[in-house]
């Protein structure tokens, strides 16, 4: 009987690519995958495999830095961090707030437009994590504030948006 379940199964998702892609798609919680949230505290286990009985492989320890849920099994997320490292973490250990980490090496600009040539009003360092507050549709910019300067920074310093997406 599973013979012919999973026959029918396979010539459905020939016939029909386009439902293989939506089952891809789909997760248990009935959010998207793959999406971005970030660390609720400053020292989260990072787990080999979806369960407290996996060792854990490391510690992360800063709190509000972005990953991308990747994967989920119940109660945990497969997460990718801004390393491109991949590991599990129990949901409780996630935020839905949206942050960005600083990745290029040395310091960034922070400008007063989404412009180059628009005065810097700060600088950042790398690995420091800031606030999304909006990434306009095709931009080349987010606006980000970092504790009390706010200003625009290029989506190709930081991890934590989509190239193409939208944050209002």
């Amino acid at each position: 009987m599973k013979a012919v379940f999973f026959s029918l199964l396979a010539a459905v998702m020939v016939a029909f690519p386009a439902l293989a892609q939506d089952a891809q798609d789909e997760s248990e919680s009935g959010l998207a995958l793959p999406r971005m949230v970030s660390l609720r505290s400053n020292l989260i286990n990072a787990r080999s495999g979806p369960g407290a009985r996996y060792p854990i492989e490391w510690v992360y320890m800063q709190k509000g830095a972005p990953v991308e849920i990747v994967a989920e099994f119940e109660l945990w997320r497969k997460i990718k961090d801004w390393q491109g490292s991949e590991s599990w973490v129990h949901k409780s250990m996630l935020s839905g707030k949206r942050t960005i980490k600083m990745t290029t090496p040395g310091e960034s600009n922070v400008y007063d437009k989404p412009d180059f040539t628009s005065p810097v009003v700060a600088k950042v360092e790398d690995e420091v994590v800031g606030n999304i507050k909006k990434c306009p549709a095709g931009s080349q910019f987010c606006l980000i504030s970092f504790g009390a300067y706010e200003g625009w920074v290029p989506r190709s310093n930081f991890f934590g948006v989509y190239p193409k997406e939208e944050i209002k």
